[in-house]
């Protein structure tokens, strides 16, 4: 609620059961009047005719009648480290929590800032105040007018009331929107004065208020103390669960051990679940200084390698009890055949585990050296199995916030995989071994890279890339030429062998499948390459760690992407590799860096593969999904349209969606100015006399750069003109920008205002015409809509979606 300005995710390490109670029980016995100042209201700003709002409903309940408000209402904004003034509102304990003026993204800071994760830096209030969170719940006298008088939720909920936005056209420039805008985060004696500033930044903040009977119940909630009651106890069948995974995981030998420490750092940062169960309960992977059937008491250290200090520690299974959120939702599925295939993986297998790696940084950071006694193809195919996972992970971690932590990746590019066993990932391996000393990346300094740390491990990246590059040409000549049989085929029948990256200019998205038309690059990825960006981006980032180590984050990844992208040319036709490469780093910022221009994918040897058109690119991938077959997922029948390959959805579905794809594929087509009035990421609803079956599509725009060399100056970089549109049956994208509706019969007027949309005047007519604008009051019904078919679709992977990057069109 309190949403006064902005910040992006790791995952949150939740507690249990017991810990939660704890956090209650703390909240009733603290002595806050002592702590924190007189229990009489510093200021009065409601009036006592106001105290009267409540609906006097029996058993106000805080999970049935307070928290469905929050979530739909709230959660939109207040959920993760971008959680605004570090507010989070997904739990309890974020209310309880509060609030901070230091946000958690902070691009210019010169130190590491103290970790401030919830349930896992502090477990209860105190602990929080401890660390500058001011509390927006009442904690000085208990009765009906203080509850409000010392409630900052009160008074947002108040200032909202009675100073209501616009209800149509554009929201006026008093709102701020931008993602990185200043903090404003008042505390309960700093509101009287914030209220006269910024009159119109009640809560929601830039949204319609809560409805009468929403904002009621809240305020009755507030009065009766704000009281929270024991989350239902765990059921047999998870606790049973539970009890088989933390066995395992737990298991004694050097080789289990080992086996464990790998699968947990790859896998902390998820949602896990166990097949079967409800679609509500998901769990982390966490350490836990106490055994199984023992509260669990977290390890709380940075980064999973970190070393865990003295004592034994043991693999605990944490229940995820924060509202789920998409921006921050990524489920790995648990279940008797993942058992299985643990086993076949690195049991069945046979090596020697002679000894334990140690947790020192500079050697735990590197996975090579860590898990070199683990097979590599173990290693390799335990990733390959959850690719969309694990992607997920780059995508939907704690590095992806902001337009600058993402602009190393073009806009859209499919993603295919070097196979375990063939003679490519052989000579890549061999590779490794020869030569660990290239391996090293920026995270194995920890926090301490120093301003000019970046240019040592750039340095490697490009050395390795070179070095790299003559080692293939070598063994190109030894084994012959690399072909379509180098790719994997996902067994035939695993999805993950396909993937589709999407970036909407500040946040990103990632899913199975090739999506849309060609793009203009693609990547193939091998196993140095997938650990290392897991490494680089998830398990060895830290959210608060200083502008230097963000920023040489940020510069090895260049190094990375080229690596994949050299790959995926070393398949194109020799003769039309550089041109290939040359269209992706064009102008002055990319030729003043010699990499750039400089080949490092196997120049001189031809593919294996023989094309037969000049549309190299296409060919290519319709070879590899014809060698994927079922595991190429289902066919975009509305975005490509190959020749002599053009998928007829026509065939397929109700008249209604026949009609409305015709229409889509029309707008798949526009591109440059065409669609300058769309933003990143819009969801599209076509609204028919059956409500429930209204076809939905998500509108995303692929922006094009000419070049991706450097981290800033990208409106330089820009050329609108090459921009495209791929349009997506259902959701795609976790920061919708934008509302459309509009009915069947509309779609040709849609089409040609979008096409036209260029002044001032054009646009804002569009917007009025079709869009849903931040000011409209049916702004809420939409997001209600929209989250719940988004749930009834992607069931298990469905999480609310988040709207502080709505735009004010």
């Amino acid at each position: 609620m309190l949403k006064i300005f902005s910040a992006k995710p790791h995952a949150l390490l939740l507690l249990t059961v017991f810990i939660l109670g704890c956090i209650t029980a703390a909240y009733q016995t603290t002595d806050f009047a002592a702590l924190y100042g007189p229990s009489e209201p510093r200021q009065r700003i409601l009036t006592s005719s106001e105290y009267q709002l409540s609906l006097e409903l029996d058993n106000i309940s805080y999970r049935e009648d307070v928290k469905p408000i929050l979530d739909s209402r709230c959660v939109v904004c207040h959920a993760c480290y971008d959680a605004p003034c570090q507010l989070k509102l997904s739990s309890f304990a974020g209310l309880d929590r509060g609030a901070k003026k230091q946000p958690v993204y902070d691009t210019q800071r010169l130190e590491t800032a103290m970790p401030t994760r919830l349930f896992i830096d502090a477990v209860d209030t105190a602990g929080w105040r401890e660390k500058a969170f001011f509390p927006v719940l009442n904690e000085r006298e208990h009765s009906p007018e203080a509850a409000l008088n010392n409630s900052l939720l009160a008074f947002f909920l108040h200032l909202k009331r009675h100073n209501p936005q616009p209800e149509s056209g554009k929201l006026p420039d008093d709102f701020a929107f931008e993602l990185d805008r200043p903090l404003t985060c008042p505390s309960i004696d700093e509101f009287a004065q914030f209220q006269k500033e910024h009159p119109l930044w009640g809560m929601p903040y830039a949204m319609p208020g809560l409805s009468r009977t929403e904002e009621a119940t809240i305020w009755q909630w507030l009065q009766e103390g704000a009281k929270v009651s024991e989350p239902p106890p765990l059921s047999v069948q998870a606790i049973a669960e539970i009890e088989k995974w933390e066995t395992f995981f737990n298991g004694e030998s050097l080789r289990q051990r080992l086996v464990s420490r790998y699968i947990y750092e790859h896998l902390f940062i998820g949602h896990l679940h166990f097949q079967g169960r409800p679609e509500h309960e998901f769990y982390y992977l966490v350490r836990s200084r106490t055994a199984p059937g023992q509260p669990i008491q977290e390890i709380n250290t940075v980064r999973p390698y970190d070393d865990p200090g003295n004592g034994k520690f043991y693999y605990r299974l944490r229940p995820v009890v924060a509202t789920i959120t998409d921006k921050n939702h990524f489920v790995y599925e648990l279940s008797d055949a993942r058992l299985q295939r643990y086993r076949e993986l690195f049991f069945d297998v046979n090596y020697d585990v002679s000894e334990l790696p140690t947790y020192m940084t500079e050697s735990a950071a590197n996975p090579f050296k860590t898990f070199q006694q683990i097979p590599e193809k173990s290693r390799y195919q335990f990733l390959l199995d959850d690719a969309e996972f694990f992607f997920s992970g780059f995508i939907k971690g704690p590095v992806c916030h902001g337009q600058v932590a993402i602009n190393v990746i073009q806009d859209q590019f499919w993603i295919a995989f070097i196979k375990p066993d063939s003679p490519f990932a052989s000579t890549v391996s061999r590779f490794l071994k020869e030569h660990p000393e290239y391996l090293i990346m920026p995270n194995s300094a920890g926090d301490d890279i120093g301003v000019f740390g970046w240019r040592t491990y750039d340095a490697l990246g490009e050395t390795y890339l070179e070095i790299k590059d003559q080692f293939i040409d070598q063994n190109i000549v030894r084994y012959g030429k690399l072909g379509l049989d180098m790719i994997w085929d996902g067994g035939g029948s695993n999805t993950n062998a396909a993937l589709t990256v999407f970036r909407h200019f500040d946040s990103a998205t990632v899913v199975a499948g090739f999506v849309g038309d060609t793009p203009l690059t693609g990547w193939v990825v091998d196993y140095p390459i997938f650990e290392r960006i897991h490494y680089l981006l998830v398990a060895g980032f830290n959210v608060f760690g200083s502008m230097s180590h963000q920023f040489a984050t940020r510069t090895y990844m260049d190094y990375i992407r080229m690596e994949a992208e050299n790959n995926f040319l070393r398949f194109m036709p020799a003769a039309q590799r550089q041109a290939m490469h040359d269209d992706w780093y064009r102008g002055i910022g990319a030729q003043v860096q010699k990499l750039f221009s400089d080949p490092r994918f196997s120049i001189d040897h031809e593919s294996a593969i023989v094309y037969r058109t000049d549309q190299y690119k296409q060919e290519f991938f319709r070879q590899i999904i014809a060698r994927l077959g079922p595991a190429a997922g289902i066919a975009d029948t509305l975005n490509r349209c190959w020749k002599n390959h053009c998928p007829d959805s026509e065939k397929t579905g109700t008249p209604l969606q026949a009609q409305a794809d015709a229409y889509m594929k029309t707008l798949a087509h526009l591109q440059g100015e065409q669609i300058q009035a769309l933003p990143d990421v819009s969801f599209l609803r076509i609204r028919t006399d059956d409500p429930d079956r209204d076809p939905v599509y998500t509108l995303v725009v692929n922006k094009a750069l000419s070049n991706l060399s450097f981290v800033f100056a990208e409106d330089i970089r820009r050329t609108p003109e090459n921009d495209t549109l791929t349009v997506i049956p259902g959701f795609l994208g976790s920061y919708p920008n934008f509302f459309f509706s509009l009915t069947l019969q509309q779609m040709p007027e849609f089409i040609a205002s979008l096409k036209n949309a260029r002044s001032t005047t054009d646009l804002d007519a569009f917007y009025s015409r079709f869009g849903i604008r931040r000011s409209n009051p049916e702004i809420w019904a939409y997001s209600d809509r929209f989250n719940a078919q988004y749930k009834k679709r992607q069931g298990l992977k469905a999480g609310l979606f988040d709207l502080n990057r709505y735009r004010n069109l």
